[in-house]
């Protein structure tokens, strides 16, 4: 009744209702068979017509479907890998195949991982041989305290030869002596000198030098590889080096264990000097992304003159000693057999301490030893010193 008065098709007077029209237009129908029709209309009028619930309004969607250059009347299962009976039927030209996604990561495999000193000790062996160095054989961790220190010309009394520096055999206790006549004059040596040298002036004990020790350095293969080249007829320049373990009796802390690996290098020729051992120093640890070194003389037994090598440690802030060196002795050299000229330059430096510097590590426990977090070993990047 509402929406007639308001379209005016009668009106209300005196409680009753009056018309006076003869025919009336019903709009409301026009408009649906507009639509019905397909006639687009006004926003507003579409929604009046919703609002009065006259229409609802339905999606109504169409396909069109034909056939592909894949189109088959039954399915085939793809294959997810080629197999060798397909190679030997040739079944792989007709067969379908999963498509690969080349961006995938892949399965984690769980497998053992490499420890990062595995990883520094295998680049530093890769470097030294680019650099023209001869491997030398370090199988065995147990020497004679005479080729680990008499033959290095280091007295029998040096400090370094005491129980809280060394760790001594108990079985087998004493080695045999191989070569009585070298023996003999590396005792010579020690105790009295020659013409350019007066020794360390005590009296030297084979009973002393027999003693077997866990090696406290890889030098003692240098000495055994240096003596055997003496014997050779000819002489011949060498370039050696060894990355083996090493034993010390030492007070553990944040830089020191009691065990460690060693890397040493020897270059043997005749006239060799200081500015030499320096250069061959510098291209090495250049080569492993360590530029920022520092030399300071020291003093060892076997080597005059020596230097330790200092590296900056990024983490810890400080200059950390990651090496030794110099050159050595006439005093070794020539019981061996080798000739005055010949020259004989030696560093050896700590695996573990470059390590620590490449993967900023500010305390060795945490790289080596009960301490170790074995997550980090299998996440740890790979070592690629630039």
């Amino acid at each position: 009744m509402q929406n007639g008065i308001k379209r005016k098709w009668f009106a209300v007077a005196g409680g009753a209702l009056k018309t006076e029209l003869t025919e009336v237009t019903d709009e409301d129908r026009n408009i649906l068979d507009k639509i019905v029709n397909g006639v687009e209309l006004a926003k507003e009028i579409i929604d009046n017509l919703k609002k009065r619930k006259l229409i609802e309004q339905t999606k109504v969607s169409f396909y069109s479907v034909e056939k592909g250059q894949k189109f088959q009347t039954h399915r085939a299962k793809k294959a997810a890998d080629l197999t060798a009976d397909m190679l030997a039927d040739k079944s792989w030209k007709t067969q379908a195949f999963k498509p690969y996604n080349f961006n995938a990561l892949g399965k984690e495999l769980h497998s053992g991982n490499l420890h990062p000193l595995l990883k520094v000790r295998s680049e530093f062996r890769q470097i030294l041989l680019e650099m023209g160095f001869e491997e030398m054989p370090t199988d065995n961790f147990v020497e004679s305290s005479f080729w680990n220190f008499d033959t290095l010309f280091q007295p029998q009394q040096h400090p370094a030869r005491d129980a809280h520096d060394t760790f001594f055999i108990s079985e087998p206790e004493k080695c045999k002596v191989i070569d009585e006549a070298y023996w003999q004059r590396v005792k010579t040596m020690h105790e009295k000198g020659d013409s350019q040298s007066i020794g360390w002036r005590y009296d030297w004990s084979f009973d002393e030098a027999r003693k077997n020790i866990l090696r406290t350095h890889t030098t003692a293969v240098s000495s055994k590889m240096l003596y055997q080249l003496a014997q050779e007829k000819e002489f011949r320049p060498r370039k050696w080096f060894s990355i083996d373990r090493v034993f010390r009796n030492e007070n553990l802390d944040a830089t020191h264990l009691a065990e460690f690996h060693q890397i040493e290098g020897l270059v043997v020729d005749k006239h060799l000097g200081l500015g030499h051992l320096m250069g061959i120093i510098r291209d090495f640890f250049r080569r492993i992304g360590i530029t920022k070194l520092k030399f300071k003389p020291a003093y060892n037994p076997y080597t005059e003159p020596s230097m330790e090598v200092f590296g900056y440690h990024p983490t810890l802030k400080r200059w950390v000693e990651i090496g030794n060196s110099g050159i050595f002795r006439p005093e070794m050299l020539l019981p061996m057999g080798l000739s005055p000229d010949v020259s004989v330059l030696a560093w050896g430096l700590s695996v573990e301490r470059p390590t620590m510097i490449q993967y900023n590590i500010a305390n060795i426990r945490e790289l080596y030893g009960h301490k170790v977090n074995i997550k980090t070993i299998k996440e740890n990047p790979i070592c690629a010193f630039k």
